[in-house]
């Protein structure tokens, strides 16, 4: 059995240290649990694992790709030995190596070689994926747990203002309707925080496929930390995602490689070199003349040497060839204008994202949350005064309502855009102060 490869046997033994550092190319906002997350995904999910073996793959056949063709042994019997000065021919060896016009092995090193670094690019937007799909659940998660935590809180008001409106009716102050309509808003609320239960179980069980667990590994509640806050330059974030998205960098050597098939496929022009060397077994002469003269160098065996080339005839063929390699340029060159459109649009959307939410969570701490606030204690104060009905009441509660979910909502879609705009520009987001 062949022993496996010095760059086969590294890579098992490298795997948990190389996604350990991947980390580092994206923020965690000071989140131990985020970073842990981060790091088993990229040890143990599946897409990044197979994106990198893919790279090693390829790397395996750069040598291939540069080595000699094998040489082609040839050995002849002869059934009529012909006969020679010095012997009949009994039988010949031949050996014969072909041996590429120059340059062509070169390159073809090189497009593999540049066809692994394709891959590993490849294997790098795996990880940006990877690490972007965990922060987005994780940041899902936080704002359901706080969800559900907002509709528990909900509920035991509801509760408190339906034992204020029992003990009313009790009184003979208050109507029997308004109890009922508490009940029946208790019973809503009840069923919001069931339907964010199973909002909260579909985004557990996908951030346990990213990180190769079994779906039903439960993960504690989440708190979103102090966010982050972010200066945005449009013009610098631009120029890093350029430089380091991977889908640019693979572009960009999609674009080398096909230079390099530009090359050999002009080198197909030129013939290749075929070296060889022969023997041929005499054996010495049994006739008549041979035994009474032998003649000199009686039943010597013959050696010689052999240089041929092909003769690239079919140009048709390899003016083709040339015309396919082109396009193919063509098209990678076009596809790296693509990715590069694709990060221009990317920073664009999603700054414009940053910048409006950050926008709207100041209206929301600093205008509706105490505005919404005080309208409920105007309305319970109205209410225990019974100036005003539970009706009144109600929408006051249900706009509180709307307007703290609204908010932890806004927090989550921030960190996920800082998220997007990580992932876009494959580095982490410039320019970061804390509140």
């Amino acid at each position: 059995m062949k022993a496996p490869s010095t760059l086969a046997w590294l890579v098992p033994c490298l795997f948990g240290m190389f996604f350990h550092a991947a980390t580092a190319d994206y923020a965690i906002v000071d989140d131990a649990r985020l970073k842990a997350l981060i790091e088993e995904a990229l040890e143990r999910n599946p897409a990044v694992q197979a994106a990198v073996w893919s790279e090693t793959a390829t790397r395996e056949q750069i040598p291939a790709a540069g080595a000699l063709p094998d040489p082609t042994l040839q050995l002849t019997g002869f059934a009529q030995p012909p006969q020679t000065r010095v012997g009949p021919q009994v039988s010949g060896l031949a050996i014969n190596q072909r041996v590429p016009w120059f340059g062509k092995r070169a390159d073809r090193a090189e497009v593999t070689t540049v066809q692994a670094d394709i891959q590993r690019e490849i294997a790098a937007a795996r990880r940006a994926d990877v690490v972007r799909q965990v922060k987005v659940a994780y940041y899902e998660l936080a704002f359901l747990d706080r969800a559900i935590g907002i509709a528990g809180e909900e509920r035991e008001l509801l509760e408190h203002y339906e034992s204020l409106a029992r003990a009313r009716y009790s009184q003979g102050i208050g109507l029997q309707q308004a109890v009922v309509k508490l009940q029946a808003e208790i019973t809503r609320v009840l069923n919001r925080r069931q339907e964010l239960t199973r909002q909260r179980i579909d985004v557990e069980s996908r951030l346990n496929a990213l990180r190769d667990r079994p779906a039903h590994v439960g993960i504690p509640d989440v708190k979103l930390a102090e966010l982050p806050r972010v200066a945005l330059d449009e013009d610098r974030t631009l120029a890093i995602g350029r430089a380091n998205a991977p889908e640019v960098k693979a572009a960009a050597l999609a674009v080398e490689a096909n230079e390099v098939d530009v090359r050999l496929a002009e080198r197909r022009y030129w013939p290749d070199l075929v070296l060889g060397g022969t023997w041929g077994r005499i054996r010495a002469r049994d006739d008549q003349p041979g035994r009474s003269n032998p003649p000199p160098d009686n039943g010597k065996d013959t050696l010689g040497l052999t240089v041929g080339i092909n003769i690239p005839l079919h140009r048709g063929i390899y003016d083709a060839g040339v015309r396919v390699a082109v396009a193919r340029r063509s098209a990678a060159q076009r596809n790296h204008r693509l990715a590069l459109n694709g990060v221009d649009q990317a920073v664009r959307s999603t700054g414009f994202a940053l910048t409006t939410i950050e926008a709207q969570i100041a209206l929301y701490e600093n205008a509706l949350v105490p505005q919404a606030e005080q309208a409920l204690a105007a309305t319970e104060e109205a209410y225990a005064t019974g100036t005003t009905g539970v009706l009144d009441l109600l929408d006051s509660e249900e706009m509180l309502l709307n307007v703290r979910l609204g908010l932890v909502r806004l927090k989550a879609d921030y960190m996920q855009a800082l998220a997007d705009m990580e992932r876009a520009i494959g580095a982490p987001f410039p320019m970061r102060r804390q509140k």
